[in-house]
C-alpha cells in the first residue's frame, strides 16, 4: 500500500498544504493509536497518515455515502464517472446540478448514482465548493474548467483498498456521538467549519450551518475527552472569540499560517492566520 493518497476531492478549509505543520504536533508513537476524525471532509489529514484502525465521520450524508460507495461499489462508480467525464458541459452541469430540485427524482437514484453526482458537481462547480442553500440545494455554479479530473481512477482504487484493509470505521453523525467511543489509546483530529465572525471564511456545508454555540459545544467536548486522557488537535481560524474560548491552561494554541485557494469570497484566498490547539504536553 502506499504510504499516503492523495484526496478525491476538492474542499474548502483542506490541509493539504498545512500537513507538514500539523504532523510536528502530533503524539511520537501515532500509529499506536485508532484516530478519530469527526469532521472528515476531504481527509487530507486521514489519507497522508493512513491510520489502520481509525473512526471517520462527517455530517454531511452525500460526502459519507460517496465514501461508502468508493469503499462497496468502486467498479460501478468508475465507470459511471468515465460516462459524466465524457458528456461534461454547462448544460450537462446544471442538469445533474438541478435533479435535488426534484425530491422524488433525487430518492429514485441509487447511492452509486448518487456517489458519482457528488464527485462529478465536486470537480466541475466552481472553485471546487461544496456549499448549499438554506433549501439544502446544491447551488454553486460550473466552473469552466478545460480538462477536469472528474475520474480519477488509480485515486479511487487506492482508496477503495485501503478502506476495506483496515479496521476503518465510516459515521454520518454528530461529532460528539462520532469520538463517543474514544479512549486514551485513540487520538482525535477535530477539523471543524472555521469560525467566521465577518462571514469572510466558507462554512455553508451543510443547511443549518456551523455556529459559535457549535464551537461552544466542540470546546465542551474537547474538555471532557482531556479529561478522560484522550489526545486531541484542533484547527481554527485564529480568532479572538477561539483563543478565548480555549484559555485554559491544558490547552497549547499555536499559531500557524496557511494559504486559503479556495473559498466563495475572494478576500478570504490567500494567506491567513490559523490555529492548532492541542490538549497534551510532549
Amino acid at each position: 500500500m502506499a504510504s499516503h493518497i492523495k484526496p478525491f476531492l476538492k474542499w474548502a478549509g483542506g490541509k493539504r498544504q498545512l500537513l507538514a505543520e500539523i504532523k510536528k504536533h502530533l503524539p511520537d508513537d501515532i500509529n499506536n493509536y485508532t484516530y478519530y476524525e469527526p469532521f472528515l471532509g476531504a481527509g487530507a489529514v486521514f489519507f497522508d497518515l493512513l491510520p489502520e484502525q481509525a473512526v471517520i465521520n462527517d455530517f454531511n450524508e452525500q460526502l459519507i455515502l460517496t465514501f461508502n460507495v468508493i469503499k462497496e461499489n468502486i467498479n460501478e462508480l468508475i465507470a459511471l464517472l468515465k460516462k459524466y467525464q465524457k458528456k461534461n458541459d454547462k448544460d450537462y452541469f446544471y442538469k445533474i446540478r438541478n435533479i435535488d430540485r426534484d425530491a422524488e427524482k433525487f430518492l429514485k437514484l441509487s447511492n452509486i448514482e448518487k456517489a458519482a453526482r457528488f464527485i462529478f458537481l465536486n470537480k466541475t462547480c466552481f472553485n471546487g465548493l461544496y456549499r448549499v442553500n438554506s433549501k439544502g440545494f446544491f447551488n454553486v455554479p460550473y466552473g469552466k474548467y478545460k480538462n477536469p479530473a472528474i475520474c480519477e481512477e488509480n485515486i479511487l482504487y487506492q482508496i477503495s483498498n485501503y478502506l476495506n484493509s483496515g479496521k476503518i470505521k465510516i459515521l454520518n453523525c454528530d461529532f460528539e456521538i462520532a469520538v463517543s467511543t474514544a479512549d486514551k489509546n485513540s487520538f482525535i483530529y477535530f477539523d471543524p467549519p472555521y469560525h467566521s465572525p465577518d462571514k469572510k471564511i466558507f462554512t455553508s456545508y451543510q443547511a443549518d450551518g456551523f455556529n459559535e454555540k457549535e464551537q461552544e459545544r466542540l470546546r465542551n467536548v474537547i474538555l471532557k475527552l482531556t479529561n478522560q486522557g484522550v489526545k486531541c488537535l484542533l484547527s481554527n481560524s485564529d480568532t479572538e472569540f477561539i483563543r478565548e474560548l480555549y484559555n485554559y491552561k491544558i490547552f497549547k494554541i499555536i499559531s500557524v499560517q496557511a494559504r486559503r485557494a479556495i473559498n466563495s469570497d475572494s478576500r478570504a484566498r490567500g494567506a491567513v492566520n490559523e490555529v492548532l490547539i492541542k490538549n497534551w504536553k510532549d
